[in-house]
């Protein structure tokens, strides 16, 4: 690990960042930097970002007096909820490593892999992803994971076989072009795949939850999906156009069979068959497009009507307390 990880320069940067999203956490975030401290302090230069993502619990609490008792870590304190992806994006705006690790912060990914991650980090790759074994989450998260990973596939030109795990290293320049980015809907693995392909994987444990549930839920996930699906690729634009080919090409065979049977059979009611047809093929063409087209519409709107992506309340740092 030492060998990838450069050591401390005049610019002000340091060996290693942290940086982990805290959300209905309180339970945990002592075990966490006690864990990480026990599998890195002292090898290198480190400081560990705690971001309270407005917890409703005691979250922020513990993580400000996380870093008032340990000089390597920083809490943050978000004004209000905006999500895992913007929390860490929050993060890696604030970090100052060379070397930058994203992990959750239930205890899920061990800090004693985090070495196995940052050793990958050479000459050929930027990234790399852990790859779980034996993963611990529900039966519908698992199946919801595989099917973002085809439309990723897909959409994104993502490697097939890769992962887009939260628990993941990075170098320093990729961090610098992922938070260049300006945008209300954060998808960090999307500006990662957009930064570099130079990206590694290595396989790390997945560990059963210290302590509660997931936060993601199943409105949470499909809002992050969408996030993914309209904001990195105009593909679902494409497959609305292609569709409403084909469903319209569909309707004219349809309509061509109708004629015949009316030919045929006089007694089908005049208009009838013609009426329905239309009605069905023209209406599911014009939701799919518009829904499409609406996806990308709010996501053009919000690009200009959101004044922040998020906005730090408190910082407390080690020795130093601040409030905005």
């Amino acid at each position: 690990m030492a060998n990838n990880v450069p050591t401390d320069d005049p610019a002000g940067l340091i060996d290693l960042s942290i940086v982990v999203p805290a959300y209905r956490s309180e339970k945990t975030l002592a075990a966490l930097v006690a864990a990480i401290d026990a599998a890195i302090g002292g090898r290198f230069s480190l400081e560990l970002i705690l971001v309270n993502d407005r917890s409703p619990d005691g979250s922020w609490e513990v993580a400000s007096q996380l870093a008032r008792t340990h000089s390597w870590v920083r809490a943050l304190n978000l004004r209000k909820n905006v999500g895992q992806h913007m929390a860490i994006f929050a993060g890696l705006r604030e970090c100052r490593g060379r070397v930058i690790v994203t992990m959750d912060d239930d205890l899920q990914h061990a800090p004693a892999d985090i070495p196995t991650l940052v050793d990958a980090l050479d000459a050929d790759h930027d990234v790399c992803y852990g790859a779980f074994h034996g993963r611990k989450h529900a039966a519908w998260k698992i199946l919801g994971s595989r099917f973002n990973d085809l439309v990723a596939t897909w959409l994104l030109e993502k490697p097939k076989g890769l992962y887009l795990s939260p628990f993941k290293a990075m170098k320093r320049g990729v961090r610098d072009e992922v938070v260049a980015f300006k945008g209300p809907a954060i998808y960090l693995d999307g500006l990662i795949l957009s930064a570099t392909s130079r990206i590694a994987t290595r396989t790390v444990g997945h560990h059963a939850r210290e302590d509660g549930a997931s936060g993601y839920s199943l409105k949470k996930s499909i809002s992050l999906w969408l996030k993914m699906a309209t904001s990195f690729s105009v593909a679902p634009l494409r497959m609305a156009s292609l569709s409403g080919m084909a469903i319209s090409a569909a309707g004219f065979v349809f309509a061509a069979v109708i004629v015949v049977h009316k030919l045929l059979d006089p007694n089908v009611a005049v208009g009838w068959s013609s009426l329905i047809v239309a009605i069905l093929i023209m209406g599911g063409v014009q939701l799919l497009a518009l829904g499409a087209i609406g996806e990308y519409v709010g996501r053009i709107l919000l690009n200009f009507t959101t004044p922040t992506q998020y906005s730090i309340a408190e910082r407390v740092d080690g020795t130093s307390d601040s409030g905005q």
